[in-house]
């Protein structure tokens, strides 16, 4: 379907082209770039309401800016759509988040304007600090550097770091505080309480208009006049927000708030501060869905709502004629409720995910059991910890890609110490149309080599259920499940707990010749394969191992003893990951055997659908029957030999 482009949108292919329009043509521009992502979005699906609400902010910056050769770098990436569509890519913006079709986030390799990877939160500080400090020691001092941060992203440490870093270099550095009160669900903590009040201040927003005026003119009243200005500033502003300013206090200038919407302003503010030397910080004030009603009043739904009717609003969800298998984080989401209800020590905790990881299931039913303690991932993981040091049992609910964000954390925190948290690793293996910032391709490898730390997939709802309840019994320790995106394969999958034998596999079918030995949901993949191959006079084995650490020795002797060809299928990474641990088994145990390891590749893998990237790999249901049949024996049976 071809979107109608605006009249003035049309003639815009890069910032050189927006930058020809007067200042009265802005606002016109900003309402048809809404109005194209409102119309390439409702009918091909990505993230929604985090772009709408920077239009303005957008236009401005690349109005006002000399974009590329001043870098602008975007935290996380779902703001930026605006951003793509006046970076040359309008022509292929309908491909997003399609494989072999442009990045959901920025990305150096696909355009010069994309200035630094992103996909994971507040990296945009540090990494715009660190260009600002190569523009200085390059003799560059006309370059200008810009982080546009999210006030969610700002909670994470790292942003913190980078602020405190930047307040003592003298680079031209702009930070732009998107504040939006949210994050993917609603923003938590003393920061946002904080940037409230600055917001909601009638007689400090009455004073900042003017000294606004007053520091844009600062050039003409001479060096000295500069730094008392600039005091009296300070003062004036902790006086009448009856606290000292965060930012000033890391040596920032503070501008702000200011309306994140009047484009204009926006546009003239930017250019002012280019003057300004030194780290400066402008505090825009927008909504999050904006221009869209229905996204702007249920901000957390219409993040990305998939396909909808842009007229309607009405979400585009196919209606199966038949039970359908839940999520597993939804599983997830029941399952820790049912366990907290019998088991009064355990607590949730999850860093900014509550509605994707499913523990805002928790957090309704259990409000003091259940902590969303922001864009936190390290914090997360040592809060745990302290939990557990007092005897409670914490389900740390984390997407796998963002635990590498704490991987320190686990070690020193956790592991080390032998404590009981409980590590629930959402988004595990290939993560869909997010693309490689968001595979969870490498828990598998860095969590069996940690000491003190049991790693576990389930095959299915049942057995994540079975896991959890195990990982909650008494004197466990460091317990790691991890399960991917998406459904699972059990419409009747609410069955009574059972504690499973920590380091124990099952046999799912006997055979001839091969033996498949998967681990985590991949083995449906394994079960369907056999069931084929079965029908062709083809009988491979099948284990499923559950536990990648502790391995099942008494398992994998019977593999070992019985067959010359061992497969092995997993969601993760090749590279150390269970296949690996098996040919270490193999060695350790002077065996020897035919190994094949099915998996992600040594590469990194970018955005599709689950299923096109598992082809991709190798590692579909059609590449294990290929990969079996060139070893195995073909037999006129249709049954394994007695």
């Amino acid at each position: 379907m071809e979107v109608k482009t605006g009249a003035l949108l049309s003639k815009i292919n890069y910032p050189i082209d927006l930058r020809q329009f007067g200042e009265q043509d802005l606002e016109q521009i900003c309402q048809e770039l809404r109005q194209y992502i409102i119309d390439v979005v409702s009918v091909n699906g990505g993230h929604f309401g985090a772009s709408l609400g920077v239009v303005e902010l957008t236009v401005a910056l690349h109005y006002a800016l000399n974009t590329p050769y001043d870098k602008l770098v975007w935290d996380v990436g779902h703001q930026a759509y605006g951003h793509k569509i006046l970076t040359g890519r309008r022509s292929q913006f309908h491909t997003n988040r399609i494989i072999n079709g442009i990045s959901g986030f920025p990305k150096i390799s696909e355009s010069e304007y994309d200035t630094f990877g992103v996909g994971h939160s507040s990296t945009s500080i540090s990494a715009a600090l660190g260009m600002a400090v190569a523009s200085h020691y390059k003799g560059e001092k006309d370059r200008q550097h810009v982080a546009v941060i999210g006030d969610g992203a700002m909670t994470a440490g790292l942003a913190f770091e980078g602020l405190n870093h930047a307040g003592i270099e003298n680079s031209n550095l702009l930070v732009i505080l998107n504040d939006n009160c949210m994050s993917i669900d609603p923003n938590v903590g003393a920061l946002k309480e904080y940037l409230t009040s600055i917001t909601t201040s009638k007689s400090y927003n009455r004073f900042r208009d003017d000294v606004s005026h007053v520091l844009s003119k600062l050039s003409e009243l001479g060096p000295n006049a500069h730094k008392y200005v600039k005091k009296i500033e300070k003062s004036i502003k902790g006086t009448l927000l009856k606290q000292s300013n965060l930012f000033e206090a890391l040596n920032f200038r503070y501008f702000g708030p200011v309306d994140g919407h009047d484009v204009k302003r926006l546009a003239s503010i930017i250019k002012d501060l280019s003057a300004i030397p030194g780290p400066k910080l402008l505090h825009c004030v927008t909504v999050k869905g904006k221009g869209f009603a229905l996204a702007e009043k249920d901000q957390t739904k219409w993040h990305a709502p998939g396909l909808f009717d842009k007229i309607t609003g009405e979400i585009k969800k196919s209606v199966p004629d038949k039970p359908q298998p839940p999520k597993y984080q939804d599983v997830f989401g029941h399952t820790i409720v049912e366990l907290a209800e019998a088991n009064q020590k355990i607590v949730g905790i999850t860093p900014a995910m509550p509605s994707g990881s499913s523990l805002n299931i928790m957090m309704k039913a259990m409000p003091d059991r259940a902590f969303d303690v922001g864009i936190a991932e390290q914090h997360a993981v040592t809060f745990s910890a302290g939990l557990a040091t007092q005897g409670l049992v914490p389900f740390c609910n984390i997407y796998s890609s963002f635990m590498q964000r704490a991987y320190d954390q686990v070690i020193h925190d956790v592991a080390i110490q032998n404590l009981n948290v409980v590590f629930c690793l959402d988004r595990a293996g290939l993560a869909g149309a997010d693309g490689a910032t968001h595979h969870g391709a490498y828990d598998l490898a860095f969590m069996r080599c940690i000491p003190n730390m049991i790693v576990a997939s389930p095959m299915n709802e049942e057995e994540l259920r079975n896991l959890m309840y195990t990982a909650q019994q008494e004197n466990i320790g460091p317990f790691t499940i991890r399960y991917p995106r998406g459904s699972g394969v059990m419409p009747d999958w609410k069955r009574p707990f059972k504690a499973l034998e920590i380091g124990k596999g099952r046999k799912i079918s006997d055979g001839e010749d091969v033996a498949i030995l998967s681990i985590g949901h991949v083995g449906n993949f394994a079960v369907e394969a056999c069931q084929e191959l079965n029908s062709e006079g083809i009988h491979p084995a099948h284990y499923d191992l559950r536990f990648v650490k502790p391995l099942d020795a008494e398992l994998l002797h019977e593999v070992f003893k019985r067959y010359a060809n061992v497969v092995t299928i997993e969601d993760g990474c090749i590279q150390g990951g269970m296949g690996g641990a098996i040919l270490e088994f193999m060695a350790d145990h002077n065996y020897q055997a035919n190994v094949v390891r099915l998996g992600i590749p040594d590469e990194v893998i970018e955005h599709g659908e689950q299923p096109e990237l598992w082809a991709a790999c190798k590692y579909d249901t059609a590449a294990i029957i290929n990969t079996v049949k060139q070893i195995a024996v073909r037999r006129t049976t249709k049954t394994i030999a007695s």
